[in-house]
């Protein structure tokens, strides 16, 4: 085939993620021959010898009918609510799915939490392999019906991304109701799909808005963030329409390739730079912007300047140059009430107990 993309044609282990707009036809409710559809496109790969997750929203949306909800909730009780309802409900429909071509479906949901420590993420990494190996087709989700919006993921988009990373992935398929990144609003004329995203100077002009569904959390700006996120560790990104499923899948020349850009980072380092949220910042001078940056070096209390927001040690925060622009995120090592005292001095000057680095070089990450 013309044009064909060998990295994603020949995919052993590939990540799948839909969104509940490609998987409904009506404000509530799932609609089983779009599942269908789908279900066919990743089992004919999974029955071609590869391995492939699924990763799947659709459980508040499944959960919304039963409930007699007319929209998806904004309140996040009720969300967990539909969710705990339409869960069972959308595993059961990929379950019988599957079924018809002799196929085992295996549940599993994460939280954010399961992705950022490493005694977590290590047990889902484990729990995902093993399910492979089993020629189960994992159907992964936010978990929905226990996130908080302080540990959540926010959509599948990210959650899909980490997953690729987590089981070192050769390529992620993102699947929703556009056919690929536009340079504008593809609802207009005019609007030029981008076939091919290489790195960060092919987004230039590129407008990608939040223009999701009422059923889903995503849009295409948390896309292009996961395609980021991906290929920044080294996964082949395909970004197209659910319809183009078995296209996108095969390597066709359909919606937009994004590239590699990056090698693979530790899951730890990958969630602090693309998936965690900032709980305050550091303002720091030059001369520990040039050690942090330059010379990769831990952060130490006399190259603070200034901190700003409320925070616990162990919790992320951004690092600034002095003009405050964002350079690194990392994991403070004290509460913002601990650090006024110590700002600007050397550390011999400080208490045994004040010793230690602000951010060690192990827990940050340069943005």
């Amino acid at each position: 085939m013309h044009g064909i993309r060998p990295a994603v044609a020949h995919a052993e282990r590939m990540v799948v993620k839909v969104g509940s707009s490609s998987l409904t036809d009506k404000p509530t409710g799932l609609s089983q021959q779009r599942l269908d559809a789908l279900v066919e496109a990743v089992a004919a790969r999974r029955l071609a010898g590869r391995q492939v997750v699924l990763v799947s929203s659709g459980a508040i949306a499944a959960g919304l009918a039963p409930l007699r909800l007319r929209r998806r909730p904004r309140d996040l009780a009720t969300q967990q609510a539909a969710a705990s309802v339409g869960q069972s409900l959308l595993v059961h429909a990929y379950a019988l799915s599957f079924g018809r071509y002799g196929l085992t479906v295996g549940q599993v949901l994460l939280t954010a939490e399961d992705l950022i420590r490493r005694s977590h993420y290590r047990n889902a990494q484990r729990n995902l392999d093993r399910l492979l190996d089993l020629g189960v087709v994992p159907v992964v989700n936010e978990n929905d019906a226990v996130a908080t919006a302080e540990i959540r993921f926010g959509d599948n988009d990210r959650l899909a991304a980490l997953v690729a990373h987590v089981l070192h992935a050769d390529a992620l398929v993102l699947l929703s109701d556009v056919d690929g990144l536009y340079d504008g609003d593809p609802r207009r004329p005019g609007a030029q799909l981008v076939p091919q995203v290489s790195g960060a100077d092919d987004l230039d002009g590129v407008k990608a808005g939040k223009t999701g569904s009422g059923v889903g959390t995503g849009g295409m700006a948390s896309k292009v963030d996961a395609a980021t996120v991906a290929t920044s560790a080294g996964v082949h990104v395909v970004l197209a329409s659910a319809a183009q499923a078995p296209a996108a899948m095969a390597g066709a020349p359909v919606g937009t390739w994004f590239t590699p850009t990056g090698r693979r980072l530790p899951t730890r380092l990958l969630w602090l730079k693309h998936a965690s949220t900032p709980h305050g910042r550091l303002t720091i001078d030059a001369g520990a912007v040039r050690a942090v940056v330059e010379r990769r070096m831990s952060l130490l209390s006399v190259g603070v300047t200034g901190v700003d927001g409320e925070f616990e040690a162990g919790d992320p925060v951004d690092v600034c140059d002095p003009a405050g622009q964002p350079v690194a995120r990392g994991l403070v090592g004290y509460a913002a009430d601990e650090l006024p005292p110590l700002l600007g001095r050397p550390s011999h000057e400080l208490a045994d107990r004040y010793r230690r680095e602000v951010v060690h070089r192990d827990d940050l990450v340069l943005l």
